[in-house]
């Protein structure tokens, strides 16, 4: 397995040899690239960077060469311990700390791990940053602090008391209609720092609260991606509780899904949707996603009045889209909120807030919210990729071949037909090229999802 070096961060799996999965020494070699560009960006006397990491078992281990890698450089680390992604992002500018790394590989499977990296605004990355942090691990240039000027370790785990302080604050957050709605709720934390987060934000709220793995071992019960297939414990949960909904995110907690209570899932692309309904009833403004993300956000926006654009997929790129529309909502259809009222980065426990916020007001069980919405439905599908296969040449020609559509090739390849649209990307996270697709059936996906690869298949002469 290559290491997979991208705007999400330095990504891979544990074990093996250097250079080819992320062992100890690649991690100590890219923190040490990160650190020595943390000192680049401006000249003072101390440094300071916020480190935190998911339940996953690797997680200790790379945290303890990571930050003692950044001692090294005479860098101050504050250490959150177990903590999330969005935690991790609010604390680097409340501690007015020059960076932050969160070591997680998200929705990847437990031999994954990955250093994921924040700047002083406790947002991710651009491109041009990364590039430049890779330019230094592979440079060998870096020069560690003499005994007298090392960093110094400062343990603080009050953060997701904090995080959840600066949710319940924020002023569209009905915490008496939540608190009076009397939810019962069923947790999946996939046994990782979610179910540290989200039961303490829901006790805070008011909300009967059912824990489902949410014991923060890092040993996953099924695979982290929230999605329908990995998700029948909770759907028997649900319904045998007799829950309004049920809650699942990733292990970092920067991914958002909700179940129905009829323990059919709402819809991981229908988790901004619903967000965003609710935001923009009380204020109006425009809101972005990515371009594998679905139509109905889209639709939902301009039943509002308002105007809606999507990005080239990736957090970074959303971001910066925001920022740029001066977006009041905006995120990724695998369940990633990002709300500028809060913070520039995807956050559950802020989307949690606001859905239920959303379902007090409108007195409906989560069932009937979810019929209020214009009716999409996806196929997400991925082909493996091995070195021989060339990824370009492949985009290319589906870009030729469908020269008549409507095409975009801003990321990868969308094409948009009249009644539905497929995306072609290769992943920023896996050795995969992804394909998603949306139309008005299942069945219409699914066909076209199915479609399409066999002529990717037939292309790149994969049996």
């Amino acid at each position: 397995m290559t290491l997979i070096k991208s705007i999400s961060g330095i990504r891979g799996t544990i074990g093996g040899q250097i250079g080819e999965n992320l062992t100890p020494i690649d991690a100590v070699k890219f923190a040490a690239a990160y650190g020595t560009w943390i000192k680049t960006q401006r000249q003072k006397d101390n440094y300071k960077v916020v480190v935190g990491r998911d339940a996953r078992i690797s997680g200790e281990m790379i945290q303890n060469l990571v930050m003692n890698t950044l001692v090294g450089l005479g860098i101050h680390v504050v250490d959150l311990d177990l903590s999330t992604t969005p935690t991790v992002e609010m604390a680097v500018p409340m501690e007015q700390a020059d960076g932050g790394i969160i070591l997680t590989a998200s929705h990847n499977p437990k031999q994954w791990n990955a250093l994921k990296l924040l700047n002083a605004k406790g947002e991710f990355l651009n491109a041009v940053e990364g590039a430049k942090i890779l330019e230094y691990a592979e440079a060998k240039t870096t020069e560690f602090s003499d005994v007298d000027s090392l960093g110094k370790i400062t343990k603080n785990e009050a953060y997701i008391d904090m995080h959840i302080d600066e949710v319940l604050d924020l002023p569209l957050v009905n915490t008496k209609a939540i608190e009076k709605a009397k939810f019962k709720v069923v947790v999946d934390g996939v046994n990782s720092t979610g179910g540290i987060a989200i039961p303490l934000l829901l006790d805070r709220l008011g909300v009967h609260t059912v824990k489902l793995f949410c014991d923060p071992t890092g040993h996953f019960p099924h695979n982290p991606e929230p999605l329908k297939e990995h998700l029948t414990d909770l759907s028997d949960l649900v319904v045998k509780e007799k829950a309004d909904l049920g809650i699942v995110v990733d292990p970092d907690v920067d991914r958002l899904a909700f179940m129905c209570n009829d323990g059919e899932m709402f819809g991981e692309e229908y988790t901004l949707v619903a967000c965003a309904d609710y935001v923009l009833g009380i204020t109006p403004g425009s809101t972005v996603s990515n371009m594998s993300s679905t139509r109905a956000l889209r639709d939902v926006t301009e039943k509002h009045g308002q105007t809606y654009e999507a990005s080239a997929v990736g957090e970074v790129n959303v971001v910066d889209l925001m920022k740029k529309n001066n977006a009041i909502i905006g995120g990724e259809g695998n369940g990633g909120i990002i709300y500028p009222e809060s913070h520039y980065g995807r956050d559950a426990l802020v989307g949690v807030a606001l859905f239920l916020s959303l379902l007090a007001d409108k007195k409906m069980t989560t069932r009937e919210l979810r019929d209020s919405y214009p009716s999409y439905f996806m196929s997400k599908k991925k082909i493996q990729l091995t070195p021989a296969i060339d990824v370009d040449a492949i985009l290319m020609e589906m870009t030729s071949r469908y020269a008549n559509e409507n095409i975009n090739t801003v990321d990868g390849v969308k094409i948009d037909f009249p009644n539905n649209w497929v995306h072609l990307r290769k992943s920023n996270t896996e050795p995969i090229i992804r394909i998603y697709t949306e139309a008005q059936s299942q069945v219409e996906a699914d066909d076209l999802a199915n479609k399409i690869i066999n002529e990717i298949k037939s292309i790149a002469n994969i049996s």
